[in-house]
């Protein structure tokens, strides 16, 4: 059945939605839930369909063409189309390089619309938010290297008049620009004082994640750098925002998740001893068997960091 499936909507519109937007669920719950054998196959059936791949392409273009509803939160079937476009291209990018499978057609996209769908967030529905930031995330992880994807839309004439440090610093995380990070960096920062006012599990997952994989790629291409950014003042003041009032507040997965990449990262100026020290005592006093599997998960990967 994902022949037919992928063929249908290879004749679809992106304002098909009634039809396209199941359709492509149907893919990316194929590509998910398989065993690794039918995985592979999968994954060449979805990449061999060129007219397929031609309409993700235009479904992502209108990412930046279609108008924002006038309710933040509110879904649209537009918006429904585009977080399953992104969410199935994401998960083709993975794929594609674990299966190392043939590329019949490429998508191509401005990193600085992506990049600014995240940091301008504007008016759009979290879960197309966290549909955008699981592919940023996965390009992040291929280190912008993908035979799927080719990034357009870099300013290289900028470097012409930035300073010769600033210049150097890009370089060292190209195809991103040191001022991209910092602004991304930012956004993150303030989408999880929004999470802490909306109580949204799935969003503060998706930030924190992003954030993960953002340091990840800077240790990459430079120690310094990675450093430099975890090791930012603003990263302290967050943490005060997140924790202030209220009770077992270490125990929440977003800042247990947050205290083990500034572990990592040895972030002393933002995590000191006194708060390992809480975490440690407050997992002392927990139920262990009743905390939430993000909890369990997150708490886990802090006490392996320590």
């Amino acid at each position: 059945i994902l022949f037919p499936v992928s063929n249908l909507c290879g004749k679809c519109r992106p304002r098909d939605t009634d039809l396209l937007q199941p359709s492509l669920n149907f893919l990316y719950w194929s590509l998910h839930q398989t065993t690794p054998c039918s995985q592979q196959r999968a994954v060449s059936v979805l990449l061999s369909n060129v007219s397929l791949l031609e309409l993700l392409q235009k479904v992502l273009e209108c990412t930046w063409l279609w108008s924002p509803p006038s309710e933040p939160d509110c879904l649209s079937s537009e918006d429904a189309v585009l977080c399953s476009g992104w969410l199935l291209v994401a998960s083709l990018l993975l794929y594609q390089r674990r299966y190392n499978s043939e590329v019949h057609q490429t998508l191509s996209l401005d990193l600085t619309k992506v990049l600014n769908a995240v940091i301008f967030r504007k008016k759009k529905p979290i879960l197309l938010l966290v549909s955008i930031m699981q592919f940023l995330r996965a390009v992040l992880r291929q280190n912008f290297s993908s035979s799927l994807l080719v990034i357009v839309g870099q300013n290289t004439a900028q470097g012409a008049t930035q300073p010769q440090s600033s210049s150097l610093q890009d370089a060292a995380v190209h195809p991103l620009a040191l001022q991209q990070v910092f602004s991304l960096v930012v956004s993150l920062q303030n989408l999880l004082v929004h999470v802490q006012l909306q109580k949204d599990l799935m969003l503060s997952q998706a930030v924190v994640a992003c954030l993960e994989t953002l340091l990840e790629y800077l240790y990459m291409k430079n120690q310094d750098v990675a450093l430099h950014v975890a090791s930012q003042p603003w990263h302290r003041f967050l943490l005060f925002t997140l924790l202030n009032g209220s009770q077992k507040s270490f125990l929440r997965p977003e800042v247990l998740r947050l205290m083990t990449l500034f572990l990592r990262y040895q972030s002393s100026n933002i995590i000191s001893q006194k708060e390992i020290s809480q975490i440690l005592q407050e997992t002392a006093e927990a139920n262990l068997a009743e905390l939430p599997e993000a909890t369990s998960h997150a708490l886990n990967l802090f006490l392996c960091q320590v």
